[in-house]
């Protein structure tokens, strides 16, 4: 029987949740009481939380965890970190306390463009469509006067539009591409305004030239939106030092480990099942700080994979080099973010987080991400090369493991002990647990007692 509802967003959050409970769970007063469990106490910050999106029902809540000691172009930071996966913040902090030993993290803006596009068809002579195109440009410009006068008065605006035949990938397809500077701002909205506004006066410009002779000269507009994918909006994050200070583990030679993880990094460079994966890492670095100051980590992602895909297969966004005894690591990532806007003057964590870094601009916040994905990096292609990812991973992971059994505080402190020396997997944890409980019930939780 179908659960299809009518009207469903003009009910109330209490009716929603009790109308879900109902249909789709078998105890609906449980599910019910869980979800009311995760509202705020507070309910004017709730009601915050609740406007931030359409038909919310509760709070899904995060760990906000922090890294100390990155030290990024001579100055300290803490860095927030958004994660729900084990030994994130742990491995971003291990790797910032060694690099802050050996100078730090040097980080480069090397380009802040974004890219918006208005993507149309024409189905008639290209000569006349780009004689069209530069009698109006100095019009698309203008026409938007009254949504860039405040950009541009903090630095920002349009900086270029380009008419772009893509008619070899697609019969009568062309576009406006624009470039923009949106300073502390992602710049989404202003983007996609701006696009709409070209659309509307590119349409009206074509129903009016006198070039165009015919029907098939009309102008069909498709659509009008920003890209994700910003090859011009660039840092570089890297760290150097003699091959000799790369005493990662005391019993391996800092040349031995130095050789084995650039060839580690240009594996990855060269297989695209390993780069996906080596990728990932990093973004588990870059995603967490993106998440904990607001910004769209679902754009980062998307832009950060094309990035890596650009020579035409997909491969390591970091790189590695020993050259004259001097080793040097470096990441260069795509990162289109911002400091003001959105949700960053809305949600008070983000705030927090902000506050904490320094109230950083843009492009400071652009450095701090790339060196955490940087820094995530270099952490687990450490572990990779050395004593294996599992072996920090899973003792991470140890303390999931025992809140999925239900473990009690004391069973946690005993399995804590034990597993300093022995290796963590689900079932030796499992195994190790219900040990405890034959060896001594006095432990066991009054749950498991009855």
């Amino acid at each position: 029987m179908s659960k299809a509802i009518a009207g469903f967003s003009k009910l109330a959050k209490d009716e929603k949740i009790e109308w879900i409970a109902k249909e789709y769970f078998a105890n609906p007063e449980e599910a019910a009481a869980l979800v009311r469990k995760y509202w705020n106490n507070d309910a004017e910050l709730q009601k915050l939380h609740d406007e931030f999106i359409e038909n919310t029902i509760t709070n899904f809540y995060l760990p906000l965890g922090v890294a100390p000691n990155f030290v990024i172009n001579g100055k300290e930071y803490i860095l927030p970190m958004a994660v729900e996966e084990s030994s994130v913040v742990a491995a971003a902090a291990k790797a910032a306390k060694f690099w802050a030993a050996r100078g730090g993290f040097k980080a480069t803006i090397l380009g802040t463009e974004k890219i918006g596009q208005v993507h149309f068809m024409y189905t008639g002579d290209t000569t006349k469509l780009q004689a069209f195109f530069e009698a109006i440009k100095p019009k698309l410009i203008s026409g938007t006067h009254e949504l860039t006068r405040n950009m541009e008065k903090r630095g920002g605006g349009i900086t270029d539009i380009e008419l772009r035949d893509k008619t070899n990938i697609l019969e009568n397809y062309y576009q406006l591409h624009a470039t923009f500077e949106t300073v502390d701002s992602m710049g989404a909205n202003f983007i996609n305004s701006c696009l709409e506004r070209f659309a509307k006066i590119l349409k009206e410009e074509a129903a009016a030239y006198s070039g165009f002779t015919s029907d098939e000269e009309d102008i069909e507009v498709i659509m009008s939106i920003l890209s994700n994918y910003v090859p011009g909006c660039v840092v570089r994050a890297e760290v150097n030092c003699p091959v000799e200070e790369l005493t990662v583990e005391k019993d391996i030679d800092p040349e031995v480990f130095a050789k084995k993880f650039v060839t580690a990094i240009k594996i990855a460079e060269a297989e695209p099942f390993r780069a996906v994966t080596h990728n990932k890492g990093i973004m588990n670095g870059i995603d967490a700080v993106v998440v904990a100051t607001g910004n769209d980590f679902r754009a980062v992602e998307a832009g950060v994979h094309a990035y890596a895909s650009k020579s035409g297969s997909y491969s390591s966004l970091s790189h590695a080099t020993i050259e004259n005894g001097i080793f040097r690591f470096w990441i260069d990532v795509p990162l289109a973010l911002g400091t003001v806007g959105g949700l960053t003057s809305l949600h008070p964590l983000v705030k927090f987080s902000l506050e904490m870094l320094g109230k950083p601009s843009a492009k400071e916040l652009m450095q701090i991400v790339g060196v955490a994905g940087l820094a995530q990096n270099f952490a687990a292609v450490r572990s990779l090369t050395t004593t294996g990812i599992q072996q920090g991973h899973m003792k991470m992971h140890l303390m999931n493991i025992l809140n999925q059994l239900k473990a009690t505080d004391d069973e946690k402190l005993e399995a804590a002990k034990h597993f300093e020396t022995n290796t963590v997997t689900h079932a030796a944890v499992a195994d190790y647990i219900e040990t405890l409980r034959k060896v001594n019930p006095t432990l066991i939780e009054k749950d498991f007692l009855q």
